[in-house]
């Protein structure tokens, strides 16, 4: 029987899908689940690694099941993953440690705090491309290695170890306990950092400053690799796993950026805004970070400037469960569209701070602006635009930092299904904003990078041909008033930062 697909593994901050292309990249077959949001603490969030697991197991399965598609059909599975997320797990038992650490969780900011009074916030910048900031993986393990009794020791046997939210489902898909293969690819170490850019190993002086033993960490390998990082034994007939891209480089390579100033800005539990640097490694001026774009084994790796937030789509998430103005994320829309503009209201959801281009781990969200004359659909209307404002900061920086005038911005994600988010976004940014036919970029670009692997597909320009736009917004705002909007977002960002006093 002839191979007729590629399977996607889609891990996100809220839920696990699973997804099969066809050889012209559409969706054919899809399921997805959700899993719990857990906080603690104000500024912790959580996963349970288990349920994660079991969801993937689920989705697949039912994909499977539903789609009566033999798994002799698909050539290969590439996964997708949040980032930054780490999972403390024993490799002899299968236990895990903790819940994962998420990427928005702020617990490593004390820690943090002592290294930049030590030397300052870009003392490892030049290695990783990453600021000191509790965003990124190090600070997670080190909180792990301090606070887990036995963590430490089981972790120099050996028995102990480290994963991003890759390496934990591609443990478990290849087998677990009995020989699960524990390697990560090159976009999502290149998140922890702990990972030298240059070189693409993990760096022994970083690793001592954070007090993390080398061998607890993955194999670090390409994300499009000549052979396969091992196979789906959950499935049978056994399917090879064969690309692994961290989410937002999964969707720039959706995206078919593959070549030098190509950018995309993904709109999800967060925002993300990448542009692809080539071989070259472009340090940010501008509170941007540099990060791998991705690796095809045997080629040098590509770089990318990246601007990420923490909250876009979570926000939407905020309104609906905990505030519960809203009983359906896509009534938002509805309430945003009832109303021609915030009535003055701005929002910034610096829940668990502000990422770039500001790094202020110790702002938190406001609602400024407000008047009697203000209602529910306001506050819809400025919850959807706070991310627009997000993003335009971040295309400012970017444009400062590469020295490329961007014509337009590649969107995908969730949040495109918003009429009323894009025209903003495109009003705000002055370009026009470009909606693929595909918008699940993120799966489709771990399902390109697998694909490319086996030869489902010969190489980029094949996968590049495949992208068609599906509808653009033009901008239509005046000049005025986006300098007045403007003007007002950076007063409201003002008010949210440095709300929590260091100690």
């Amino acid at each position: 029987m002839s191979k007729k697909f590629i399977g996607s593994l889609d891990q996100g901050t809220t839920s696990t899908r699973f997804i099969l292309f066809n050889a012209a990249g559409e969706i054919c077959h899809s399921a997805q689940l959700e899993h719990k949001q857990i906080y603690p603490k104000p500024g912790w969030v959580e996963h349970d690694p288990k349920q994660i697991w079991d969801n993937s197991k689920l989705v697949i399965e039912k994909v499977l099941l539903d789609s009566k598609i033999e798994p002799s059909q698909i050539a290969s599975i590439g996964i997708t993953n949040q980032r930054e997320t780490v999972v403390a797990w024993n490799k002899r038992t299968g236990g895990i440690y903790y819940n994962a650490i998420v990427w928005q969780d702020q617990r490593g900011v004390s820690y943090l705090n002592n290294l930049i009074a030590d030397g300052g916030i870009d003392r490892l910048r030049i290695k990783t491309g990453l600021p000191l900031a509790p965003y990124f993986s190090a600070s997670k393990m080190q909180w792990l290695l301090e606070n887990i009794p036995d963590l430490r020791k089981e972790g120099e046997t050996g028995d102990a170890v480290f994963g991003t939210i890759d390496s934990w489902l591609l443990w478990n898909l290849t087998g677990g306990v009995d020989g699960g293969v524990h390697a990560t690819d090159v976009t999502n170490a290149s998140r922890t950092l702990l990972m030298c850019l240059e070189k693409l190993e993990w760096d022994q002086e970083i690793l001592e400053l954070f007090g993390i033993p080398l061998k607890m960490l993955p194999q670090i390998k390409a994300s499009v690799p000549d052979l396969p990082y091992g196979y789906a034994l959950v499935i049978e007939p056994k399917i090879p796993i064969s690309g692994i891209l961290g989410d937002q480089q999964a969707a720039l390579f959706g995206q078919a950026c593959f070549r030098k100033g190509m950018s995309k800005s993904t709109y999800g539990t967060g925002g993300f805004l990448l542009m692809n640097t080539g071989e070259q490694i472009v340090h940010s001026r501008y509170g941007l970070l540099t990060t791998v774009a991705y690796q095809v084994e045997g080629s040098p790796a590509k770089y990318a400037l990246e601007g990420s937030i923490a909250i876009a789509g979570a926000s939407i998430q905020w309104v609906r469960d905990n505030l519960g103005m809203i009983k359906t994320s896509r009534e938002i829309d509805s309430q945003a569209e009832s109303v021609e503009d915030s009535g003055g209201v701005y929002f910034v959801p610096a829940f668990s701070g502000l990422f770039a281009p500001y790094w202020e781990p110790n702002a938190r969200g406001v609602i400024c602006g407000m008047t009697s004359y203000v209602t529910k659909a306001h506050l819809c209307r400025a919850v959807l635009e706070a991310t627009a404002f997000q993003t335009m900061d971040l295309f400012t920086a970017m444009k400062k930092d590469s020295q490329i005038e961007l014509p337009s911005l590649k969107v995908d994600g969730g949040m495109v299904k918003s009429e009323v988010l894009m025209q903003f976004q495109a009003d705000m940014l002055n370009v026009p904003v470009i909606r693929p036919m595909v918008t699940e970029t993120t799966a489709l670009g771990a399902a390109y990078a697998a694909g490319l692997a086996v030869g489902f597909w010969k190489n980029e320009a094949e996968l590049s041909s495949q992208w068609k736009e599906e509808k653009r917004w033009i901008p239509e705002m005046s000049q005025g008033l986006r300098y007045q909007k403007k003007h007002f977002w950076k007063k409201a960002v003002q008010k949210a930062s440095d709300w929590i006093e260091s100690e």
